[in-house]
C-alpha cells in the first residue's frame, strides 16, 4: 500500500515538474543574469554606472519574479527525490526477541531464579 502512495506522489510530482520546465529554465537564466548585473553594480565606480546597473538589476529582478511558478517545479523535484529515497526503505519492525513486553514473563522468571 505504501508503494502505491509513493507511486502516485511520484507521478504527480513528475507531471508538475514537467509542466514547470519553462519557468525553471527562465528562473535559472534570469538569476544568472541578475548575478552578473550585481557584480557589475558593485564594481562600478561612477554614480551613473551604479544607477544604470541598478535599473538593469531592477528590470532583471522583475523578470526573475515573473518565474515564481518555478518554485512549484523545485518543490516537485524535491518530492521526486524523497520518493526515490524512500522507495526501497524497510520499515523498522522490532524483533520479538528484543521486545521487552513480549519477553517480560521469561525475563521475570529468570530474575526469580537468580
Amino acid at each position: 500500500m505504501k508503494k502505491i502512495g509513493l507511486l502516485a506522489a511520484g507521478f504527480i510530482a513528475a507531471m508538475v515538474l514537467i509542466s514547470n520546465l519553462g519557468p525553471l529554465v527562465g528562473l535559472g537564466i534570469s538569476v544568472l543574469v541578475l548575478y552578473f548585473v550585481i557584480k557589475k553594480f558593485l564594481k562600478a565606480n561612477s554614480t551613473g554606472g551604479k544607477v544604470g546597473w541598478g535599473i538593469a538589476g531592477f528590470i532583471i529582478l522583475m523578470a526573475t519574479a515573473s518565474n515564481v511558478p518555478a518554485i512549484l517545479g523545485i518543490a516537485a523535484a524535491y518530492v521526486l527525490y524523497l520518493v526515490y529515497k524512500n522507495w526501497d526503505k524497510k520499515e523498522n519492525v522490532m524483533q520479538q526477541e528484543n521486545d521487552p513486553f513480549i519477553n517480560f514473563e521469561k525475563q521475570w522468571a529468570q530474575l526469580k531464579n537468580n
